[in-house]
């Protein structure tokens, strides 16, 4: 059951969500709110799988609420619902699994909440990769894995704890690595997506990614990010 939260200062807009997640079987309205801050307040004791948003509201402002769920590292995901189309950018930069403008129909709603039901069922990463490194069969849980990056003839691998080098192209290794949150993000990089914490600017075809757990940086190209942004966020 996926545990949902919703906030609007409009109380028409805040209903016509009400009505549309009281359909889907899947989910469980834990919190409907007329301000940022009473959601503030619950999420900190009772943090919802999925937070349903206005941006902007009197008081705390949806982006301000979002911008706290990141930085905290919370386990809710955001969708910003919204007359505004200003603040899509830097939405993205928070992570937000979606950016709907109003007025919107329900099917374009719906449809949103079922990726993120997806997207999170099919993060749940298992298995182990199998690699050839100094002579020695290693063996990484796939789960651990940040990212793969590819230099000169070694492939080096990222994980939470350490590093491993190959001789194997990330073509190689990419089809031992099936699965949704392992994406070749760029020629040189295949990244997981569940380390990512943000896309920062570098060049006018490339964003640098950068990683929980690690300080080294990936690249991601401007049409595997726009990719990205219409699939997992």
């Amino acid at each position: 059951m996926l545990t949902v939260g919703i906030v609007d200062d409009n109380q028409l807009d805040l209903d016509k969500l009400e009505l549309i997640v009281a359909q889907i079987p899947t989910i469980e309205l834990l919190l409907k709110a007329n301000s940022a801050e009473e959601v503030y307040t619950f999420i900190q004791e009772k943090p919802v799988d999925l937070l349903i948003t206005d941006i902007e509201m009197p008081g705390m402002s949806g982006y301000q609420l979002a911008d706290f769920i990141h930085l905290n590292n919370m386990h809710t995901t955001v969708i910003f619902v919204t007359a505004k189309s200003g603040y899509a950018v830097h939405a993205f930069e928070l992570n937000v699994h979606d950016y709907i403008l109003k007025p919107y129909n329900q099917e374009r709603l719906v449809q949103s909440i079922e990726r993120f039901t997806t997207k999170k069922a099919a993060g749940k990463i298992t298995g182990r990769l199998f690699i050839r490194s100094g002579g020695d069969l290693v063996v990484i849980p796939k789960a651990e894995i940040i990212f793969l990056e590819r230099t000169g003839r070694t492939t080096t691998i990222h994980t939470s704890n350490e590093t491993f080098e190959t001789y194997q192209s990330l073509g190689e290794l990419e089809g031992d690595i099936r699965e949704s949150m392992f994406i070749r993000s760029h020629r040189s990089f295949i990244i997981n997506l569940q380390y990512v914490k943000r896309f920062a600017a570098y060049s006018k075809k490339s964003f640098v990614v950068i990683f929980e757990g690690t300080s080294e940086k990936a690249l991601v190209t401007k049409e595997k990010l726009k990719y990205l942004q219409e699939n997992y966020f």
